[in-house]
């Protein structure tokens, strides 16, 4: 199926490009998730974007008018780091500059009027680096306020620019979980704080007392909110300003093992110590709901508090259940919406009448938005009402129609609002219609097809991009570019680490399949992974080659190349050893798994203990555990497919060692081979200047060994 464009007239005005390359992509300006004002009459939004030339970063606010469609400067800078909207009028805000008086770590706090910025007033410095401002103005005028911020075990915010620095830098530890994402855990840990800023009309004054909400929760462990590398998600305050609500990690169970949270509530004016949980495990009527938590929100009626739940304790890729929690009741008197849906929602806004939630959902390589009203049964189906793209955030407005900032593969953002029947209203923003690094991409160079596997009876989908100047008559190059996970997708959005246009404009036909695991066409395919890392996505990634040699007559598969990153660099690896990697000229592998036992020097083990059915030392390292039948280095003797290997020092996910052991394997067998390290990176590359190493260097050796770059060598 090809996509038709939604703006066939537009893009026939545009110059036609000669493709996009990786310092175009990389270079193009970044947007930020459109946020309306109260009424609904604008909203505001960041781009930032970089310049190689200078090698300087830019940022502003753009203002978005709802009503004419007309876009504007709102604010020239980056200092200006979140913005809401509260206060007396609906263009009242208060912001935080990233940056106080004292410059020691700490942020500003401004009130001012969004049509008048030149007038903000200062509220108060804060000496801690705070962020994820939340706010509602209650009946005196005053403000009620959410931050966050990580916080010493007695409670007082941590300012690491201010903190005394011990003599040594030794770290000892006595549990596991001693290190997360990129960084080694110690003793301060995230913190919701609540505090007042009084007045009114705009002019408010700040005693500086701020109260710490989740400090001194302890059993087992500590808790934390946001939990580790989370966000403002994982907290909200009441409509009314006198409740607040914020999940952590079951504070009874190990970090490292387990993935359950339990969502509180607290009175504004309380502490920790008045804390009452909403979904502690076997309190509420759906019993099997022991797994991680997501996205506690107040009803705008405050009667309610909505939240997602995953059944499984030691899953992260379990369905996540859509609940809903009487707030006035003493027990909660907690209902799943929809609960028996196929389907994994992660994150929601409610209606203005209180009366229906919109959540977004993976669906069939889409992530789409659906109603769903709160007299939903455990039955009920919802109905999307958005189709392509993915959103990064969307609101309600007061009409209910939803404003949506999504990406999709040829355009890194669309504003648009949609009816709650899913009809278009209007489109006010499409980047590839506009920025210059992305003109001429569009919805023409997608398009997707179905394909059967051994592994499942569920049809599996894969994506097919077009390189710029197409023509079927013709034949380029296949790059099949395997996702990580294992459980995630291939989805229609926007990356500016794997750009599928980016590849295939280096003169390819990209092929991204979503074989078993792949989320968005039922839990039963995303679970069938467990305990078959090596089995079912392989099969199912040798019948998409299959299907592609045989009817796809535009993609030269002889002279293909395979790339996958995390799961995908693990594919990658158990390819190479495999009759798939012989059809291949050459393979990428970016900080993938080499030996699978090796994953238990990861940080989170109830991956592993789920993916493969148990702890090492109960299935054992032996012929039929998976540990032992899915390790890459097993069939290390048939590696002869050229590989190219990244791997970054800051990924302790997948440790380092990990690529080196790969390179080193590759070195001793003489199969050409190529490591990239960046010191610096975790377990994704994120500075420009390196990712534009990482393109230049990955697009050297495969043009090479496809036959693309008429290079005398890869190196």
């Amino acid at each position: 199926m090809r996509f038709q464009s939604q703006a066939q007239v537009a893009l026939a005005a545009l110059p036609t490009a000669l493709g996009i390359t990786p310092e175009l992509m990389l270079a193009a300006n970044r947007y930020g998730v459109a946020a309306p004002n109260p009424s609904g009459d604008f909203a505001i939004y960041t781009v930032s974007n970089y310049t190689f030339e200078t090698k300087a970063h830019a940022s502003q606010w753009n203002k978005l008018d709802l009503k004419t469609g007309e876009i504007s400067l709102w604010y020239d800078g980056s200092d200006i780091s979140e913005v809401v909207f509260v206060g007396p009028t609906p263009t009242s805000i208060i912001y935080i500059n990233g940056t106080n008086a004292e410059n020691d770590g700490g942020i500003s706090l401004y009130s001012a009027d969004a049509n008048s910025l030149g007038d903000a007033q200062l509220i108060a410095s804060l000496p801690a680096p705070y962020s994820g401002l939340k706010a509602v103005q209650v009946p005196s005028g005053d403000i009620h306020f959410l931050v966050y911020t990580k916080a010493y075990p007695n409670g007082t915010a941590y300012n690491e620019q201010t903190a005394s620095t011990a003599a040594s830098t030794a770290r000892i530890y006595t549990s596991t979980y001693v290190r997360h994402w990129d960084t080694w855990l110690n003793q301060e840990k995230n913190a919701v704080f609540g505090g007042v800023l009084k007045g009114g009309n705009g002019s408010y004054s700040f005693s500086g007392e701020l109260t710490n909400y989740v400090t001194g929760i302890c059993n087992v462990t500590c808790a934390e909110s946001p939990y580790d590398q989370s966000d403002e998600s994982d907290y909200d305050i009441s409509p009314d300003g006198n409740s607040v609500v914020f999940l952590t990690k079951d504070t009874s169970l190990p970090l490292a093992n387990y993935t359950a949270d339990v969502i509180y509530t607290v009175p504004f004016n309380g502490t920790s110590k008045d804390v009452k949980a909403i979904n502690a495990r076997g309190t509420t009527k759906y019993l099997d709901a022991e797994g991680a938590a997501t996205s506690p929100r107040f009803s705008p009626s405050g009667k309610h508090i909505a939240y997602f739940q995953m059944n499984g304790i030691a899953y992260e890729s379990d369905r996540n259940i859509l609940y809903v929690a009487n707030a006035d009741s003493e027990d909660f008197n907690v209902t799943a919406l929809a609960h028996d849906w196929d389907r994994s929602p992660d994150t929601m806004a409610w209606s203005k009448d209180s009366e229906t939630i919109f959540v977004s959902a993976p669906d069939l390589g889409r992530e789409r938005i659906f109603p769903v009203p709160l007299t939903a049964g455990d039955s009920y189906v919802p109905k999307n009402i958005t189709n392509e793209g993915v959103p990064s955030g969307f609101y309600v407005l007061p009409d209910n129609s939803v404003l949506v900032s999504d990406s999709k593969i040829w355009t890194s953002r669309d504003i648009f609002t949609v009816s709650p029947e899913g009809d278009l209203i209007k489109t006010y923003f499409q980047a590839n219609l506009v920025d210059p690094g992305l003109k001429g991409l569009k919805p023409e160079d997608v398009s997707e097809f179905y394909y059967s596997s051994n592994s499942s009876e569920i049809k599996q989908q894969a994506w097919i991009i077009y390189p710029e100047g197409f023509d079927e008559s013709k034949t380029y190059p296949l790059a099949f570019i395997t996702h990580g996970g294992p459980q995630g997708a291939h989805f229609n959005s926007w990356s500016t680490r794997w750009n599928f246009k980016v590849w295939a404009d280096q003169g390819y036909v990209v092929i991204a399949p979503n074989p078993t695991a792949s989320s968005g066409w039922g839990q039963n395919l995303t679970d069938a992974i467990q305990g078959h890392w090596g089995s079912y996505p392989y099969w199912d990634l040798v019948h998409v080659w299959d299907y592609v040699n045989e009817n796809l007559k535009y993609v030269d598969t002889e002279n293909g190349i395979e790339a996958g990153a995390s799961f995908g660099g693990y594919m990658t690896n158990w390819i190479q050893g495999h009759e798939l990697g012989r059809r291949f000229k050459a393979l990428v592998t970016h900080d993938g798994s080499t030996s699978t036992l090796n994953q238990y020097a990861s940080e989170e083990l109830w991956f592993m203990n789920h993916d493969f059915a148990g702890p090492f030392n109960q299935t054992g390292f032996v012929p039929g555990s998976p540990y032992y039948e899915w390790n890459p280095l097993l069939y290390v003797d048939n590696w002869a497919t050229p590989h190219f290997v990244v791997h970054n020092s800051m990924d302790f996910r997948l440790p380092v060692s990990e690529g080196i052991l790969l390179f080193n394997m590759l070195q001793t067998k003489g199969v050409p081979s190529k490591l990239l390290n960046f010191p610096d990176e975790n377990h994704w590359v994120l500075n420009q200047e390196n990712s534009l190493v990482w393109h230049t260097e990955i697009f050297k050796w495969i043009n090479y060994y496809s036959g693309i770059s008429n290079a005398s060598s890869p190196y």
